[in-house]
């Protein structure tokens, strides 16, 4: 079985296409997010491998559920998913400790290159 990923995006589009790409390419989706809140709990439940984070989500913000995320486990792996436009938050983002960054809409080779490198860099 592949890496474990919780996929946390308000858009049920989205996250729907995460999920095709990653459960193509042998990765396990152990859970889905619909806002920071709910991520930060499932992060916490699942223990998932890595985190597709979304930056704009209801509720909380991918920014502040990354925070929380890292308070719980400092070397958790997290990557972000901003529209374009988002950059200032991007670079916020890295400063705090993700592994990467992907900028929708996105080709799977980019997700998948970002994930391969998180998950490598262990």
């Amino acid at each position: 079985m592949g890496a474990t990923i919780l996929i946390a995006d308000d858009l049920s589009f989205m996250r729907m296409i995460q999920r095709e790409i990653l459960t193509e390419r042998g990765y396990s989706i152990v859970g889905e997010a619909t806002d920071g809140i709910d991520a930060v709990a499932k992060f916490q439940d699942l223990k998932p491998d890595l985190v597709l984070l979304d930056i704009t989500m209801p509720n909380m913000n991918g920014l502040e559920a990354m925070r929380r995320i890292f308070s719980i486990n400092p070397k958790a792996k997290v990557i972000m998913c901003s529209a374009l436009g988002q950059q200032s938050l991007i670079v916020e983002a890295i400063r705090a400790g993700v592994k990467d960054f992907i900028v929708k809409p996105f080709k799977p080779e980019r997700i998948l290159s970002a994930i391969d490198k998180a998950l490598r860099n262990s």
